[in-house]
């Protein structure tokens, strides 16, 4: 199974949008950074969404962008910021069988579920910035000895996708 984690992108000020949807330069992150994974030819067959309004865009752009279907956006409570990893793997357990798996959650969580799906015992440092990608194949659920197959920032992808 691959299973991509990618962190929302930039969000406007709770002033601005007391939902902190995606500002225009996030927007415009998430949409290089999905035609960057379509040019890699990526795609997926499940796609987790937290029920923040930053996260439901990113997924739904990138959705858009890899040509996934939007509807089928499965939105759970299990990718929040504070959600622990082993309730994220629990959710993700639920899609074994399935090839690809992106989730677009938050901080701390994504790379948390990237630290407990590499390690244990000690915590692997990954540092994911809004709009970057990591992909990490595993062969079962739940493990602690993934393959972290690549990072790319969202600069990286941007020029992939230029």
């Amino acid at each position: 199974m691959e299973i991509y984690l990618m962190q929302h992108g930039s969000a406007l000020p709770k002033e601005q949008d007391p939902e902190e949807g995606l500002s225009p330069d996030g927007k415009e992150s998430i949409h290089a950074s999905g035609k960057a994974l379509k040019k890699m030819g990526i795609t997926f067959d499940v796609m987790l969404s937290s029920p923040k309004k930053r996260s439901r865009q990113t997924a739904a752009i990138v959705a858009e962008e890899v040509g996934f279907p939007p509807e089928k956006i499965m939105e759970t409570e299990k990718v929040k910021a504070m959600t622990s990893p082993e309730e994220t793997i629990t959710i993700l357990a639920e899609y074994v069988g399935n090839h690809r798996i992106l989730i677009a959650g938050h901080l701390p969580s994504v790379a948390e579920v990237a630290s407990f799906l590499l390690t244990e015992g000690s915590k692997a440092t990954i540092e994911f910035e809004r709009g970057g990608c990591c992909r990490i194949d595993v062969e079962n659920l739940p493990t602690h000895s993934g393959h972290l197959k690549w990072y790319l920032t969202p600069e990286q992808l941007r020029l992939i996708a230029s």
